[in-house]
Order: C-alpha cells, then structure tokens, then sequence
C-alpha cells in the first residue's frame, strides 16, 4: 500500500510530545509524496503543522483503528510501535482498570496501588487447566503455562519478574508461588506448600525496606525453586538470594526506612520475652531513624512481627533459634548507637560507661573492654613485626558501620541457609520452577557500584530475553515453513564485554583493588585511558574526572567512582571479628565458624582483612567477582530452562491509584525490553491468523462464488484480489502472516464494506419509508379532494334547492294573498250569519241550563250522603278489625315468646334471617315507595282541593252574576236562594272533608316519621355491628400480618435450614474423603508392613479375617449405639497385642453367652415336662373338650351351610336377571319355599339354642383348662368351680346325674348369666359413655349456638355481600374445627388399632401354638370317633415378600447383587431398585426370625460394599447414578415398612402387612441418607467432569452467525478450543444432559431427585459460563450477549421440553441471563444506569463493573462503555449489600434433600430373575 492511501484525509496519527510523549491527531487533508508539510488536527481542535524531513520522509506513525484498542495482547495491534503500546496499556490501566497485558511472550504487570479482588482462590480455580491465550492476562495465566509444560515437556520452567523499585516484583512472585501452592498438592510431607509460601514473610522482614519509591521495596534478589516430584507434587525449595543492600543498615535516605525487621523488633519491645533486648521506639536509635519516616501508613508492625515469628515456626525454626536472631538483630541496633569521642586527628575513643555498648556486648556475650579498644584501633603487620595504630574518628565510625553492616550480611545469609534446610525435602526432585524476583534497571541522579551491579544483571537478562524472543521467532516460522531473513535485532554483548571481559571494568576494579596504594581516581584513569577509545559503549563526561558513562541497551547512565573500591572491598576489621568469635554466643560463633566453607548459593560473602598474609588476600574474592560468578550460574540456570517473563511497570511516582505518567511508564518500557520485543516483532510477521479464524472474519469481503470447499486456497485467493504486494503477507501451513499495518488495512476494508452494506441498508430502509410517506400523503390528498369535491357537490345541489323554493315561495304568497283576500269576504258574510244565529242559540241555551243546573244539585246532594255512609261503614269495619287483630297478635305473640326459647326456634331464625333481613330491606324500600306516593296522592287532592276551590269560587261569580240577572227577573229569585244555600251547605262539606283529609295525613306522616326513625335506630344498630366487624376485621389483619411474619420467620428458618444441611452434607463429604484416604493411607500402610516384616508372621487374609470377627462381636456389643462401624474402621484402630486380648475377651464372652443359652434350655425343657404331666391329668377334660370343638365345628359349617342355601333361595327368587321368572305369590313353588323357609328358620333357632348351650359349656371347660396355666393367669373369668374332691358336692352331682352333665348345663348357665351381667353393665358404661357425649355435644350447641346468635346480631348490621362473607369465614372455621377434631379422633383410632393388632397378633399366634400342639395331641384321642366328611381344598400359595438366606451367604449375596452387577443390564431387562427389594426382602427375613446379628450384618455389609463400588467405578456415570437409585429405594423401603403411622396411610393394606415387626432401624436410614448424600455428590462430580470441556466451547465460543459478528484479531497467544475440529454447539452439551436425564429415568430415580441434578448441573453451567466471561474480555461484546440468551433460549426450551421447569434450574441461569442483557442494553445516560441497576438484581456490584468495564465492541459501529457512567452505576450501586467476590462458586453444590417416595411395587411379587445367580435364596 502507498504512504498516500493510509495518510488520507481523516487518518489518524500520532504527534510526539514533551509532556505527554504522544498526542493523537487527525489529518485535515490528503497526504501526497513529496509534501513537506502534513496538516493535522489536535483533539482538542487546534490545528498544527507537521514538518517531513525530505531525506528520511518520516511520517508520524498511524493509529491503530479503534476497536483494535484496549487489546489484551500488544501484538495483536496492526501497528506496532511506542505509541500504540503506550496508548494500549494506558486504555486498559485507566479506562478497564486492568493492570496486566500480554506483549508476545511477556506479560506486563502495572502496579495499581490498591488492593483487587483478582487474586482469590476462585480466581486459581477458573486459571487452573486453562490455556493461556484462552483468558485475559494474569499472572495466575503465566504460572499456570509454566505448571502445564512443566508437566507436558518434563522440562523446568523459570518465571523471570522484573521492573524498578515499586513496580510491583515481590508481590507477583509471591502470587506465582501461591498459585503453584494451591494448584499442586503436597507429596508425602505435610505443609510442604505452606512452608514455602512462609519463607516470603521472613524474606520481606529481612531483605525489604521502605524507600521513596515503595513501602516495600526488595533490596535484594532472589531466585526460589520449587521442586516437584512425578506426580507434579511440591516437595520442597531452595532460595538463592544476590546483592543484598547492606549499606541501607547503616545509612537511610531521607524518608526511607532500614529492612522492616528493626522496625518490628521496636513495636514489640513491650513484649516479655524482648525486655533482656532493652530496645525502644525506632526513634532511639541512629540506624533507623535517620529517614525521619519511622511508620508506613496501614502497616502494624507488632502484627507484622508476629507474622514473622509464625512463618519461623512453621519453618521448624525453633523459638530458641527465634531468640537469638532477634538478640543478635537487637545488637546491631545498639551497636550502632556507640558514639565515638575525637581525642585528635588520629586518634579517638569511646566513654567507658557507653550504655548501648556495654548492651551490644552483653547480647553478643562478648567483653566490653576489647570491643572497645578495637573499635578505635587496628592491627598493622609488615614483615618483621606486628603493631597496633589508633585511628580517626571518621575511621572508627566506618569500622563500627562495616561491622554492623558484616554481622547482619552473615545473619541474612544463615536465615537463607535455615530456610532452605527448612524447604529441602528427602524425596528425589523431578523438575522444578523457578521464580527469579530479580530488580529492573535503575538510574538516579547518583549512580554508585550498586546500580552498576543491578544494570549489569538486566544486560545479562535482557540478552537472554532478546536470544529466547528471536528463537521462538524462529521456530515458529520454521513450523509454518515459511521463508524468512535474518531479523536484525539489538545485540548487548559489546556492553557486556565492556563490563565483563578481560581489561573490562570489573577486571580494572579488581585489579584496581590488589594495589596496595589503589583508590578510586586512579582506577577512574586507567578506564579512560584503557576504554574510553576502544569500545564505544564507555565514554567520559565532560565536567567531571571520577565519573563514567556505560551506553546500556535501555538508557545511558553516569557512575561516580567514589566508593567503588571499598564496596568492591567490603572490608572489615579483623580484630574485631577474632572479639566476637571468642563469644559465648552459639549463633554468632556459627557465623563466623568457616568463612571459605560457605556455599556459594547465598549472597556475597564479605573478605576480611587484617592479619591475614598476602597470599590469603589475594585469593579472597571480590564482592564484583562473586556478583559475576553467581550471575553467570543464574544465566546457566536460565538457559536450561523454559523462562516465562513478567515486566513489572510502576506508574506513578505519587503512589495514586490508577493513574499512569506516560513519561515514567515509556522510560520503563524502553528499559524493560517491551519496545524491543515489539520492534523485533514488527520486524517480521507480527500479525498471524489460521485460516479458518482469517475466513470467519473477513467472510463478508468474499462474494459467493470465491467461497470454496477448501478455505486455505479461498483465503489465498482473497488475499491475492485485496493486496498486491506479496512481500506484505505469507502462507504458511495452518497460519497466515501478515507485515505490520496490514490488518489495519483488512480491517479498513472490512468496515469499509460493513460501511456499504449499512448504507446500502439504509438507503434501502430510507426508499421504503419515504415511498410509505408517500403513499399516506398521496391516500390523504385524494381524500381531502374527495371532500372537497364533495362539498362543492353538495353547495350547487343546495343552490338548486334554493332556487326551486324561491319559485315555490313566490306561488305560494301570490296564492296566499288572493286567498286572504277570498277569505276576508268569507269571513264578513259568516260573521254575520253567526250573529244572527247566536242569539237564537243563546235563547234555547238559557232554558236548557236552568233544567241542567237542577239535575247537578240533585246529585251532588246525593253523592254526599252516600260517601258520608260509606266513610262511617269503612271506620266501623276498620275498628272491629283491629280488635281482632289485636287478639290474634296477642295470641300469636304468647305463642312466639313461648317458640323463642326453644332451640329449634333460633335455628329457624338463623335459617330464615337472611332472607327475613332481605324481606325487611325489601319492605323498607316499599313502604319508602309507598311514603312517596302517599305524599304524591296527597299533593294530587291539594290540587284538586284548590281546582275545586278556584271552581267553587268561579260559581259563586256566576251565582253572584245570575243573582243579579235574578234581581232583573224577578220571577227567578228564590230559586236562586235555595241554590245558594245549598252551595254552602256543600262547600261546608268539603271543608269538613279537607279537615278530615288533613288529619288524615298528618297522622299518615307520624307513621310514616316512626318507621323512619325505627328505620334509623335498626341503622345505627348495624353501623355499630359494622364498627364491631371492622375492628374484628382489623383483628383479623393484624393476625394475617403475624401470619405473614411468622411466614417469613419460617422461610428464613428453611433457608438457614437448607444452609445447614449444605454445611452438614459439604462436611459430611469431606468426612467421607478423609476416611476412604485413611483408609487408603492404611492399606498402604499395610501392605509396606507386611512387604517389610519377614519370618514366620500373620498374615494379612488372617488379620483381615481376625480384625472383621473382631469388628462383628464389637458391633453385636454396641447394639444401637454404634450400627454403622465397618470392618475397615475397627482395622484402622487396633494393633496386633491389643487386638488379640480383645479377641480373648470376646471369647470369654461367647462363651458366658453360650452357657446362660443352655441354662435357659433346661429351664425351658423342665417348663415343657411339667406342661406335660398337667395335661396328661386334664387329659378327660381336653377330650371332652376337643369333642365339643368338634360339635361346635359341625354345628357352624351347618350353621353356615343353611344360611348359604337361604342367600341362594333369596338370590333366586329375587333374581330378575335369570332366564326363568320368579315364582308368582300364591303358586306352588312359592309356597314350598315358604315351608322350606320356615323349617330351616327353625332348624336354626334350635341349633342356635345348641350352640349356645355349646358355648357355655366350653367356656367352662376353657376355665378348668386354664386354670392353673400361666395363660389362665391373666384371664380374669371370675369362675368358683369347686373342686372335685368335695364329698358332698360329688354325692349331689350323682344324685342329680350319674355322669354330672345336669351340673355341668347348671354352671355353664349361671357362667352365661355372668357373661350377660359384664355385658349389660359394659352396655350401661357405653350408654353413659353416650350420655356423657350427648351432654357434650348439648353444651357445644349452646355454644355454637350463642355464637352463631352473636353472628347473626353482627350480620344484621352489615351489608349483604359483608354480611355473607362473614358467614362464609364463620361456616369455615367451624368446618375447619370440625376436620381437627375429626383428624384427632382418627389418629387416636389409629394408634389404638395398631396397637390393637399387634397385641391380636400376637395373642393370635400364641393362641395358634397351643391349638396346634393340643390338636396335635388330641388327633391320637379321636381318630376312631365318627366325623362328618370334610372337603379340604388347597389354597393358592401366597408369598410373605421374604426371602431366606444362610447366614454365610451375605457374601455371595452381595457379589451377586452388588459387586457384580452390571447397570446397563439391569436398567433395561428388570424393574428399577430390584438390588434394592431384593436385600430387603433379605432383611424383612433377618427381622421375621428376630436375629439382630443378622440385620446389623446384612446392612453393614451393603453399605461397605456400594461404598467400595462407588470407590473402585466412581468416574462411572452409569454405575453411580444406579447406586444412587438403589441407596435412595433401599432408604424409602426401610421408612415405608418401618410401621411409622404417616406412612402407612400411603401403603395399601397388604404392604402395612409386611412392615417390620421386631426392630426399629431408623438409625439405619440416617446412615443411607448419608451414603445417598456421598453418592449425589460423586454423582454430581462425575456429570461436572463429563460437562466442564463441553459448557465454554457450546455457551461462549462456538458462534452460530459467522462473519460479520466474527471474532477481533487476536495476538501472539491465539484461543484454544477442546474441541478444534468439530463445533461444540448447545445441541451437544443438551444432548449429553439428555442421556443423563435418560440414564436417571432408567434406573428409576425419584423425580424430584432429578430434578435437584438438573438445577445443580444448570447452576454448574451458568458459573462456569459467567466466570469465564469475566475473565474473558473476548467474549464481553454485543454480539456474544445475543448469542448467549439464545443459547439460554435452548436451555428452558429444554427444561420444558422434559417438564422441569419448575425445579428451579430456570432460577439458577438468572445472572448468566442478566449478564447478557447487560452486554446488549443501552450505556449511555443516568436512566439506562438506573435501569441497568434494577435489572440486574442477581449481579453483585463487582460483576456488573467487571462487565461493563471489559465490553470490547466488535465492530466499529459499536461503542465502548464510558467512564462517567461505569462511576455513575458504582455510585448507584454502592448502598446494596452483598458478597465482594467476582466469582460465582462453581464448586458450590446445593444441599440435596431425599422426599420420601413410596414404592408401589408388592414384595410378594417380585421375581428373581436366574441370571443375577441368586439360587441360594428362598422365596417364603
């Protein structure tokens, strides 16, 4: 591509810049070659010229496009440089808070000083097995690579973390080491991962300190193996440390502190054991307040130091040895309190009474006066003689310093020595990892010999780094077999030859050092003059003569010479170590005790100069020599390696959270080899894709017809179209390589196509919507001109009507005009024509008015006197009636008051009430209505009373004028008169009848007044009743509201219910893990013993067979107590000498138990002698006896006989349905059935009489059977018999009858009496029993009744629908009283039945025995006697649902059934639980003979065996799910025939039969429930380990719309599936749940078991797809949320397809939905965070932040998540209480609960198939 096409108009780029390193700009036009100048735009709109250089044409670098922003791997960038590295992190650091990032093979770790919630256990979980490009970046990811090819190649792995003071090293190492700690398990020592991961603590306390730059700040480095065995077990560990910083003890910085172990000892001065030390505040003492910075914010020192202390002890650092680390540690700060006095200027001295040194050698156990003396003297030797020379102040004080700085050096390097004695381990190693914690490249203002020595060890690492990063390059190009040139990279071995080589700097420092006069400027010149022209890495400055300058692969830095040679040195005073060696002290003197024998793997080791010779100094090592030495052995340790590099970046030099100086962190990235990691990359093919990842991406480039069936070549060919230069891109054998910028390029035009199909949509979308415009706007125009038109239509149509009535108008006023004019004259000759006949009229008017008048008076007169009769009959007649009335209301009101106090009257007046109420309501409405037309009839005669008024009054006018016209006719006056007064005597009339109207109606309206007022009063009453129902209402609502809290009291306590069983079931699962591996660690155990013991020994078979005797009579002897203890258990805690005494004992006590047996046999056999002689002298009387028996035998099958021959006679006479007609009445048949009805109704009364006498007969000859018996005993019959041997009664008897039968009959009929006595008085207590009730049930009545009278007064003021609400909730509670009682009595009846047929069971088989024995004796008697043939027909065998074994066979039992069996077999062939009944139907047979031994033996044996089953076969699904079934039937089996009450009403009649009889073994049932929990949990594991490959590739990778939602590009780590050639689809993983949800069904799993491993398997699923997708930042898109709520879709479609979902499993996928609504909904303003907040209610705050800060857009039309609104939801989220975790608990398993589930199977049906080989069992 040519600079002109990607430096077009609107290209982005990037400016360089002072303050910020770089600054994004966009170009404002086209660039074209030759320009000088490129005209951009700033973000913040200023515009800004960029000058080209001509000659180098150097274009600012590109931008990559946005949505390759924020990657988690900087190789995957299209273009890669400074700025775009720098921009990435800066994205992922501050805008997605992630602080690693992958660059190729180096993760970059960003200190965020603040504590993340990323490192817990779950976090190592969801790591642990996964492939590294396959999560987001972690430093768990790199250690778990390194743990991976440790364990695939067998190959050790080293973990290089690097980076400057406070970027964060210690803290990833330590994290590194926890993560092998927690992955690996121990082998064969215990605590091995603790222990390492305790020596960090003392390693801190020790070797890190507080500097200006961080709080704990590692002046060391340090490099730990971890070893491993076979198994990949930690086994032990080695430090190496290098280069501690000893100078730190005795010199501090401004606000710096020492190492942390001063500071501890310090804050714990207070402590008993630390009073000898005499220490105080760190402020005391000059070694550790010199930083004036004494405490660091939020760390406890005291506490820290009790860390410390712990961490030793785990070591096995005894608390002696603690002791004296800390009195040697307490020394050195007294030590360096001593202050030295100036005497002169060679001279000096220390006062004699120096407290802190008389301290110093109290504690080093040395003498004062000697230390003294050689603090400020030294030995001088030459060759003749020896003297000893003062020294000066400045001297001495150094001396004490070197000192001080020696003790502690020695001191760290015997606590490194004691850690590694602590982690080594006797077992071979393996392979190991080793974790180099090693400090970064550093440059100060002053640089001295130790940056030197730290430089010099990144140069050597960063070589190494650079050599493994070009060799992976290789290799990889080699794989795909692609052509490639040799990548010219930056190569440091001139600077390391400067440093190292022969004539270098450190052979000049040490040669430097072996002269005698040698010092820091002359070794200064002989650089200058030796390097300063031959290499060009060295160089001098300008200003300066005792400095030098090394050109280092990261920076140039600037040395000052001074003090090079005395740290070179590191000299001490000799004198003053011979002081200490003369110590009493153990420790001190071990650390003096061989300085040449020291291992070399500990840091440096100091020279001591003083009295040794020449030759001794000169092979004393240098401390630079040994720094080479080592470093080289690290190299070499490296190199045989796999390294795994962590590039720590610090930030920030203000320690802010979050917040990145880009000109710190560019500094870093230049020095830690990140920017030449990237420009080797960029060199090559940075860019690398498989085919089928190229394909799925850029798919929607291709047409239809390029797309071939081999996508190698389609990728070629579309390759081959889009970019012409060849030399961009290569093919390899599965991957395609790309040159740096050309995925930019694709991606340019892959949403440069989207582009053009978006617009191609939107033009489209646009036609459509602006053609539906127009046609609504061209449907609305042609109705507006059809409305139009309209009108106009209708306006002409008006005009024309308008004109036709003008023209009717005009014809009709013409025509009215000449009409009126016609009329006028009409009228003239009419009016005179009416005149003239008016006045005829008016004359035969006047005679007939006068004729009318005297007609009206007569009837008016008339009418009068009959209404006037008529109103004095109707009053009498009323008056009459009302005092019969009155008669009969009082007649019928004695006759209610009489009715009122009877029951039955309140019951009709409660029936009625309701419908009396309704009656009086309806009355009330009527008598308003009549009211109303009361009051309207009256208005009426008002009316008409004043018509007739006005009308009377008009008369009396006419009257007045005809008076007058009398006055003119003389002739008509008294006539008139007479009118007139009987016009008054009439209107008198009226005005009587208006007064009696009036009265009438004033006393209507006082009756109607006090119906209303009686009205009111019955309202008030009803109000009041409303007012008491509500405040019961509000009763009543108050106790639903107790209800309620008592409801929610409930649940809470089911919720902390199913949380303890959770608990009990995770304990009781782990309590079954550790005894399978004691029990595993015992056999091992054993079989080591007897491999090692040889000579004539036990066995193992016999001890096995004598400890499982042994555990069977313990077992017989704890009974209940201890049911469940098994052959292993007893085993594991028995030896050999106290196993044979208890074997001794146990035989003793078989054989006591064996003598009470025989004793209990004589007894019994002397019992059964005497039983004999008894009834050899009753042997009459039973003969008698059994013959009456036989009599009474006869008599009854006749008895019987005769009433089945009746039943057939009636049965045929009332038989309608024969083919023959019944016999009609009065017909022969008929009357001789009545004479054979009637013979043998008398035929029975006799035999009844008979069988009485019978009867009598037999219950005295029973008394004198059992008399003397022990069953007599408890038979109270109350019989005198008197004995035989009476004289007298014996001569009565045979006076009376010879053989004494008359006598016999007498006694038998008094004994009847008495019979019929006990049961009349049984009678009269029953009837007094009922009596009793009776009154009960009366008083309940009365109750009842005097409530329902309280009800019904209530109801009356209450509405109607009030009104029988009230009376439903009464009806209610009275039924629901009813069913308590009823329950009551019903389990009363019950308990009194059960216990009633087991005491009739047992009397039944007792009274059976004696029968039969007696029978048996009897038959011998009675052979010869005459006996009535009897027919004896034979019974269908009936099976008791038991079956027989021996007692030996349990065993083969359990081979057969157990051991042996095969699931698959068995599911389809035979019923589901048959193993189940089958060892029940065993222990029904253990229970029926009452052998206990036998019960304990058969179930103990069952457990041991399906546990030792579910061991051997556990990663068998099928198996363990068929235990499950047959543990859980087993389980139901011994509930449901336990006898329990509850259970026995779900059985049917002939199961309740087989219920245990004789042992109760509910403790049993606890003991399978807890085996059904072990094989749940194993059953769950078992599913988890089949589905776990299967939920990320079919929940989260596999994607059903390729191309255009395609994947992003993705860098040097490329995802890995488990599945690469074949898609994991949801279709699969349903299709696995769905054979297990078959597999269950088979075996016959209880539903509601399934159902819990169905929600528990769904849970499962929706944790482990959440968990990866918040560690995936990869999958946090729209797109993935679209395609996971469809394949939750598939989930419930498949939980309603199989009817489940109710069991909960929909609820468990709740945040996994939620979280992918959260991917999709809308982020941008206030409202969508407030909607966001109450939608995801089962998202944890962190989980929703975790989301929305990784959503990474897929597309560029997609927008990343803002800041302001990811604050915004924290804020609206920070008041809700919940757990901090990130993670969902995939190792959670919900408790399980077994419901009870009767089995519907009869035992007596059960078959035993042949094949199970169970031969030797017996069906009863």
């Amino acid at each position: 591509m040519a600079a002109s096409e990607l430096y077009s108009k609107h290209a982005r780029v990037w400016l360089p810049d002072a303050a910020e390193v770089w600054k994004s700009a966009e170009l404002i036009k086209d660039y074209t070659p030759g320009d000088l100048t490129l005209t951009l735009q700033l973000d913040d709109g200023t515009e800004v010229e960029y000058k080209i250089d001509p000659k180098t044409n150097n274009l600012p670098p590109l931008r990559n496009p946005n949505i390759l922003v924020g990657e988690n791997d900087l190789t995957a960038l299209s273009y890669l440089h400074e700025p775009a590295v720098l921009h990435n992190l800066k994205v992922r650091f501050m805008d997605s808070k992630l602080i690693y990032t992958y660059c190729g093979i180096v993760l970059v770790a960003i200190n965020p000083y603040e504590s993340l919630p990323i490192y817990e256990a779950d976090i190592i979980n969801a790591y642990s097995g996964q492939n590294m490009g396959d999560m987001d970046p972690h430093i768990f990811a790199v250690a778990e690579e390194a743990y991976k090819q440790m364990a695939r190649d067998t190959r050790n792995q080293s973990i290089i973390v690097s980076g400057e003071s406070g970027a964060g090293k210690t803290v990833s190492a330590k994290y590194a080491m926890r993560y092998f700690a927690t992955v690996s398990c121990s082998s064969g020592e215990a605590n091995v991962e603790e222990r390492v991961l305790a020596s960090s603590p003392i390693m801190e306390a020790l070797g890190n300190a507080k500097t200006t730059r961080n709080d704990n700040s590692s002046r060391f480095g340090k490099y730990i193996e971890i070893g491993f065995d076979k198994k990949h077990c930690i086994i032990g560990a080695n430090v190496r440390t290098y280069l501690l910083e000893k100078s730190r003890v005795v010199f501090q910085a401004h606000g710096e502190r020492n190492y942390h172990i001063f500071y501890q000892l310090c804050a714990s001065s207070h402590l008993p054991e630390f009073k000898a030390f005499k220490l105080g505040c760190a402020d005391d003492f000059h070694c550790t307040n010199q930083g004036q910075s004494p405490i660091i914010d939020g760390v406890d020192d005291a506490k820290e130091l009790c860390n410390t202390r712990k961490a030793f002890s785990l070591l096995g650092i005894g608390e002696t040895d603690q002791m004296a680390i800390y009195q040697i540690l307490a020394a050195i700060l007294h030590l360096s309190n001593v202050e030295v006095k100036d005497q002169s200027a060679d001279r000096c001295s220390i006062l004699p009474d120096n407290v802190h040194l008389s301290v110093f050698c109290e504690l080093m156990g040395v003498p004062c006066e000697e230390m003294a003396h050689w603090l400020c003297h030294r030995k001088l030797k030459t060759t003749t003689e020896t003297y000893v020379k003062s020294v000066s102040k400045i001297s001495a004080v150094n001396g004490r310093d070197a000192l001080a700085k020696h003790i502690y050096a020695r001191l760290f390097s015997r606590i490194v020595d004691s850690i590694n004695v602590a982690l080594k381990s006797a077992a071979k190693q393996h392979s190991f990892i080793g974790v180099l914690d090693i400090y970064g490249f550093e440059t100060f203002d002053v640089n001295s010999f130790e940056q030197f020595c730290i430089n010099y060890a990144n140069e050597k690492l960063q070589q190494q780094f650079n050599q493994h990063v070009f060799k992976l390059e290789q290799e990889e190009y080699m794989k795909e077999e692609i052509p490639w040139t040799l990548i010219d990279f930056y190569d440091n071995q001139p600077c390391i030859n400067l440093i190292e080589a022969k004539l270098g700097v450190l052979d000049l420092l040490d040669e430097e050092c072996k002269m005698p006069k040698g010092s820091d400027d002359t070794w200064a010149q002989k650089m200058y003059n030796t390097l300063l022209k031959q290499n060009a890495h060295f160089d001098k400055p300008r200003m300066s003569n005792r400095a030098f300058i090394i050109h280092h692969f990261a920076d140039k830095v600037e040395y000052q010479c001074e003090g090079f040679l005395e740290k070179n040195k590191d000299t001490v005073n000799e004198e003053q170590i011979n002081v200490l060696k003369n110590s009493k002290f153990d420790l001190l003197l071990k650390l003096f005790e061989d300085d040449e024998k020291a291992p070399s793997s500990t840091n440096k080791r100091t020279s001591v100069i003083g009295r040794a010779s020449q030759a001794q100094r000169d092979t004393k090592k240098t401390v630079g020599l040994q720094f080479r030495q080592s470093l080289h052995l690290l190299m070499d340790t490296l190199n045989a390696t796999t390294p795994h590099y962590v590039r720590c970046i610090k930030p920030n030099d203000d320690k802010a959270s979050f917040t990145l100086d880009p000109l710190r962190a560019v500094q870093q990235l230049r020095a830690c080899g990140i920017l030449e990691t990237i420009r080797i990359s960029a060199a090559g093919f940075p860019s690398r894709w498989t085919y089928q990842e190229f394909f799925s991406r850029y798919r929607v480039l291709m047409k239809q017809k390029d797309v071939l069936p081999d996508r190698k070549q389609t990728c070629k060919n579309l390759l081959g179209k889009l970019i012409e230069d060849q030399d961009k891109y290569q093919f390899g054998k599965n991957k395609i390589f790309f040159r740096a910028g050309q995925v930019a390029y694709m991606e340019k035009l892959r949403s440069d196509k989207l582009r053009m199909a978006c617009v191609r949509i939107q033009k489209t979308i646009r036609c459509w919507l602006a053609r539906k415009k127009y046609l609504r706007m061209r449907k609305s125009a042609i109705t507006i001109q059809r409305h139009v038109r309209g009108h106009q239509a209708r306006s002409y149509v008006k005009f024309l009507r308008w004109t036709r009535a003008a023209v009717v108008i005009q014809r009709n006023v013409r025509m009215w005009a000449t009409r009126r004019h016609y009329q006028q004259q009409r009228s003239a000759a009419i009016t005179i024509q009416c005149f003239l006949r008016a006045y005829v009229a008016k004359q035969q008017y006047h005679k007939l008015m006068f004729e009318q008048k005297a007609v009206v008076i007569q009837k008016w007169m008339r009418g009068c006197l009959a209404r006037r009769h008529y109103r004095r009959t109707v009053a009498a007649i009323i008056l009459l009636q009302s005092c019969v009335r009155r008669m009969r209301a009082k007649k019928d009101f004695k006759k209610l008051k009489v009715e009122a106090r009877s029951v039955e009257h309140f019951k009709k007046l409660n029936f009625g009430m309701e419908n009396k109420i309704m009656q009086l309501q309806h009355k009330i409405n009527e008598q308003h209505k009549e009211n109303r037309e009361l009051s309207e009839r009256l208005n009426a005669v008002e009316k008409t009373f004043s018509v007739e008024r006005e009308k009377q009054s008009r008369e009396i006018q006419n009257l007045r004028r005809s008076e007058q016209e009398g006055r003119a006719k003389a002739e008509t006056v008294p006539l008139l008169l007479q009118q007139l007064t009987f016009l008054q005597h009439e209107l008198e009339n009226t005005r009587r009848e208006k007064d009696d109207l009036e009265e009438q109606t004033k006393v209507f309206k006082e009756q109607t007044q006090q119906v209303v007022e009686e009205l009111n009063m019955k309202n008030s009453l009803l109000n009041s009743e409303k007012d008491e129902l509500n405040k019961v209402i509000l009763e009543q609502a108050q106790q639903l509201t107790e209800i309620k809290t008592n409801d929610s009291n409930t649940k809470q306590m089911e919720r902390s219910l199913a949380e303890e069983r959770s608990r009990y079931q995770s304990l009781l699962s782990e309590h079954l893990h550790l005894e399978e591996r004691h029990r595993d660690l015992k056999e091992e155990i054993n079989q080591n013993t007897s491999s090692s013991k040889s000579g004539h020994k036990r066995t193992d078979s016999s001890y096995s067979s004598n400890s499982s005797e042994f555990s069977q009579s313990l077992a017989s002897l704890e009974g209940d107590d201890s049911p469940i203890q098994t052959e292993d258990e007893t085993q594991a805690t028995v030896d050999l000498p106290v196993l044979l005494k208890l074997q001794r004992r146990v035989k003793e006590l078989e054989q006591d138990k064996q003598s009470l047996w025989q004793q209990l046999d004589n007894k019994e056999e002397a019992q059964q002698e005497k039983a004999k002689e008894a009834e050899e002298q009753k042997s009459v009387g039973r003969a008698e006896l059994d013959l009456e028996k036989l009599k009474r035998q006869e008599l009854q099958s006749e008895n019987k006989k005769l009433k089945q021959d009746l039943d057939e006679l009636r049965k045929s006479l009332t038989n309608e349905d024969s083919e023959m007609t019944p016999p009609a009445p009065g017909s022969m048949p008929y009357n001789t059935l009545l004479d054979q009805l009637s013979s043998s109704n008398e035929e029975l009364e006799m035999r009844k009489e008979e069988v009485l006498l019978l009867r009598s007969h037999m219950v005295r000859q029973e008394a004198l059977k059992h008399k003397d018996s022990a069953l007599g005993e408890g038979v109270k019959l109350d019989l005198d018999i008197p004995s035989f041997q009476e004289v007298d009664r014996s001569t009565d008897i045979h006076t009376l009858n010879e053989d004494g039968e008359l006598w016999l009959a007498y006694e038998g009929l008094k004994e009847t009496n008495r019979v019929l006595e006990c049961q009349m008085q049984e009678q009269e207590r029953v009837q007094s029993e009922k009596c009793r009730k009776l009154l009960e049930e009366v008083n309940k009545l009365k109750g009842e009744k005097e409530q329902q009278q309280k009800m019904l007064a209530q109801s009356l003021l209450l509405s109607e629908d009030a009104r029988i609400e009230a009376s439903l909730k009464h009806e209610i509670t009275r039924l629901t009283n009813e069913n308590l009682e009823r329950m009551e009595q019903q389990e009363r009846q019950d308990k009194s039945i059960r216990k009633l047929k087991k005491q009739l069971k047992f009397y039944i088989k007792m009274v059976e025995d004696f029968e039969a024995s007696a029978q048996q004796k009897s038959n011998t008697s009675v052979t010869n006697a005459p006996l009535r043939a009897v027919n004896i027909t034979r019974k269908e065998k009936e099976y008791k649902g038991m079956l027989e074994y021996r007692q030996g066979d349990v065993s083969r039992l359990l081979k057969s059934v157990v051991t042996e069996l095969k699931p698959r077999g068995v599911a389809v062939s035979f019923i589901p639980g048959l193993p189940a009944y089958i060892i029940f139907m065993c222990l029904r047979y253990a229970d029926n003979v009452n052998d206990d031994q036998r019960v304990s033996a058969l179930l103990n044996s069952t457990i041991t065996t399906v546990k030792g089953v579910i061991k051997r076969r556990g990663n068998d699904f099928e198996v363990v799910s068929f235990w499950l079934a047959n543990t859980c039937r087993l389980m139901h089996c011994l509930k449901q025939y336990s006898g329990d009450e509850i259970v026995m009403k779900q059985n049917t009649p002939k199961q309740n039969e087989h219920c245990l009889t004789n042992f109760e073994l509910s403790e049993y049932q606890q003991v399978l429930g807890d085996l059904s929990i072990q094989i749940y949990r194993q059953l769950i594991k078992c599913m988890e380990d089949i589905l776990q490959p299967l939920i990320v590739a079919s929940m989260l990778e596999h994607e059903s719309i390729q191309g255009v939602l395609g994947s992003k590009p993705t860098g040097l780590r490329k995802r890995s599936t488990s599945f690469p050639e074949e898609g994991v689809t949801v279709e699969v993983l349903l299709q696995r749940i769905s054979q297990f949800h078959t597999t269950m069904s088979q075996h016959g799993i209880d539903q509601d078991l399934i159902k819990q491993v169905v929600k528990q398997q769904f849970y499962n699923i929706c944790a482990v797809t959440l968990n990866h997708l918040l560690l995936r930042k990869d999958m946090c898109s729209w797109s993935k949320g679209l395609q996971i709520r469809y394949n939750v879709w598939q989930l419930e479609e498949w939980l309603m397809e199989k009817d489940m979902i109710d069991c909960g499993a929909k609820e468990t996928l709740e945040p996994l939905i939620q979280a992918a609504q959260l991917l999709q909904i809308k982020k941008k303003t206030e409202a969508d965070a407030q909607a966001i907040c109450n939608m995801c209610t089962a998202l944890t705050t962190a989980q929703i932040v975790k989301v929305l800060t990784l959503y990474t857009p897929v597309i560029e039309f997609e927008e990343r998540v803002p800041t302001t609104f990811i604050t915004t939801i924290k804020e609206l989220l920070k008041d809700r209480v919940e757990s901090s975790t990130l993670m969902m608990d995939a190792k959670k398993i919900f408790s399980v609960t077994f419901v009870f589930t009767p089995s519907s199977v009869a035992l007596e049906t059960i078959q035993i198939p042949a094949s199970l080989n169970l031969g030797f069992l017996t069906r009863i």
